[in-house]
């Protein structure tokens, strides 16, 4: 093609979400560049907001990220559960440093601060991607884009959300639809709307409402409704852990390809990397498959139908004994990344 730019990168990360960039700066920690590709022109910012759990405090606190929110955005004490046909309300506390809802913006601004300004590529439309054997059973991983760019990967990496081109070229399966859609947005209070730092939340048959604070003036709502039937681990939004899950695996991966350097002194030795890599995938796996099933049950179970069998599940089983289960996933440590400079972990 006419114009075409060949580059080489040690790694390469496709998708400037939440995942991308908290894995790029992860890498960072560790010693390791990425060049992480952008479709879009700048940092996305739909979505409006995200409540992160514990775990995901955890995993920006191990990534040096966390001190540059808390400042701004308060913690959620408590949360009201009203059962919309009965009246009946669910009221709990938040145990622990709770949950805090901050600016989607926010956070891709506070991760994305922390790379050197020529890490992010915007604009990268991703055309095709292939393998090139290198020998002594190791491979490169070719990235074209559609402005003719290929870029020469030792390690790609694949963040580039639920319908994943990287997921695809791996062979992964196309993500089953849930049978729930949400709708998300912020509404605006410029003289305040006296809320305080709670959730209230609201369901009925087949529907889910709820809005939490963000700040004195600004509150973040969202409604899920029931019509039928990511790139490592889709999930529905029930936990509200899509994005805790991806900063729980930035810090994994990180600290797996960092022990690897440490190991070696050198990113790419291709037997050791591949077993960084698997052994990144056997620790995540099962922690990512409780999440997709908790999040899944916690939905469908506060989502049933009107049936009395099915409020006495919910009201009287799942609410007293389950949902404690499963909101304790949130309560997880995914541990801290390695310092590089001592070979020591901290």
């Amino acid at each position: 093609m006419k114009g075409e730019m060949e580059m080489t990168e040690d790694v390469v990360i496709v998708g400037a979400g939440i995942a991308g960039l908290a894995t790029a700066v992860a890498l960072k920690r560790v010693g390791v560049r990425a060049l992480v590709l952008e479709r879009s022109q700048g940092l996305r910012s739909t979505g409006a907001a995200i409540t992160l759990q514990p775990n995901a405090w955890l995993a920006l606190d191990a990534l040096g990220v966390s001190h540059k929110l808390t400042p701004i955005y308060a913690p959620l004490f408590k949360r009201y559960v009203t059962n919309v046909s009965t009246g009946d309300v669910q009221q709990s506390l938040f145990t622990g440093k709770g949950p805090r809802t901050v600016h989607r913006k926010a956070l891709l601004e506070a991760l994305a601060d922390e790379l050197p300004t020529d890490s992010i590529r915007f604009s990268s439309k991703l055309a095709a991607i292939e393998s090139q054997e290198q020998g002594g059973g190791a491979s490169t991983a070719v990235v074209h884009l559609e402005d003719g760019t290929v870029i020469k990967s030792k390690v790609l990496i694949g963040c580039d959300g639920l319908h994943s081109v990287v997921a695809r070229w791996l062979g992964l399966a196309e993500p089953v639809y849930s049978g729930r859609s949400a709708v998300r947005g912020l509404a605006r209070f410029p003289q305040g709307h006296g809320f305080k730092q709670e959730v209230q939340r609201f369901e009925d048959v087949g529907k889910r409402a709820a809005f939490v604070p963000l700040n004195e003036r600004e509150l973040y709502w969202f409604f899920v409704c029931e019509v039928a039937g990511d790139a490592m681990h889709p999930m529905t939004p029930d936990l509200g852990q899509g994005g805790g899950s991806s900063l729980e695996d930035a810090v994994v991966l990180g600290r797996h390809i960092g022990n690897s350097v440490i190991r070696n002194g050198a990113l790419m030795v291709p037997g050791d990397m591949a077993k960084a890599i698997d052994d990144y995938v056997k620790e995540r796996r099962w922690r990512a498959a409780w999440l997709v099933t908790g999040s899944y049950i916690s939905g469908w179970k506060q989502q049933g139908g009107a049936k009395w069998w099915m409020m006495f599940l919910r009201d009287g089983v799942f609410y007293k004994y389950v949902f404690g289960w499963i909101a304790g996933l949130v309560d997880y440590n995914c541990g801290n990344l390695p310092a590089v400079s001592s070979g020591k972990e901290d």
